[in-house]
């Protein structure tokens, strides 16, 4: 079976000095295909760079804890967003749990991002974090055309139902592993065509792995308890979530 890792930040520094071997194993687990997110502009540059050197693709973004940056940092990730390799833009979107930028400026940069989504033609990468009713505003203002995932979904049943109206895409991490996650039923919810995975790597390791750095080999025992919660064979799951990754990412 083969597994696409949507959505992994490997330009960590908790993978220094072993990112290649990261790589392998990732492969030998079955995981042939992943992205390479970036947090900021300068993250961005890096993603390319060994996105390059493992044959991958990456994105450019500013995270909305960063998203101070995005008035000095937003022309390069514009340039950035031009390069073959980079097949999505994000991660962006609004976090009010840790308000670690003005939430004003959030939504700033969150609707800058989404311009340049509908500019390129790529897709949206999104982070939303207790702030679902500004994030279902962006989504249902979005430009024509434009496509997005809501990243390792944590949100309300109506950020789901706006997600499913504007055909975006929701993905699921390894919180589905872990115990007294809220929203896991929707994972089941969710139609075939529309269904993501991914690690979030190095963050929100799975169980067996809970605690330790995730890694994008993890997204199989992710796909595992998908399988579980839709009722569904695990190659099943591995087929629908490889398919509808390369599509999301124009990769098919």
């Amino acid at each position: 079976m083969s597994y696409f890792d949507s959505h992994c930040h490997l330009t960590d520094p908790r993978f220094a000095g072993d990112v290649g071997l990261v790589a392998e194993r990732a492969r030998a687990a079955g995981v042939q295909r992943f992205v390479i997110i970036a947090s900021n502009e300068d993250d961005a540059s890096a993603g390319r760079r060994l996105a390059l050197e493992l044959d991958v693709w990456s994105t450019a973004g500013i995270h909305p804890h960063e998203a101070n940056r995005c008035r000095d940092g937003f022309d390069r990730v514009r340039q950035l967003a031009a390069d073959p390799r980079v097949v999505a833009i994000g991660e962006t979107g609004l976090d009010y749990h840790y308000d670690n930028a003005p939430r004003a400026v959030q939504r700033d940069a969150f609707e800058r991002h989404v311009d340049l989504a509908a500019e390129t033609g790529k897709p949206v990468v999104v982070h939303s974090r207790e702030a679902n009713e500004d994030t279902i505003a962006v989504i249902r203002a979005a430009p024509p055309g434009v496509n997005g995932v809501l990243h390792c979904f944590a949100g309300s049943h109506a950020l789901f139902e706006a997600a499913m109206e504007a055909d975006w895409y929701v993905s699921f991490s390894g919180l589905l592993t872990f115990p007294g996650y809220g929203t896991a039923e929707l994972a089941a919810e969710v139609p075939g065509e529309r269904l993501l995975i991914e690690t979030d790597a190095p963050y929100l390791a799975p169980v067996p792995h809970r605690g330790g750095r995730n890694e994008p080999a993890y997204v199989v025992e992710v796909a595992r308890a998908v399988a579980e919660l839709r009722d569904e064979p695990l190659d099943r799951v591995a087929t629908i979530t490889t398919r509808n990754a390369n599509h999301f990412y124009g990769l098919d």
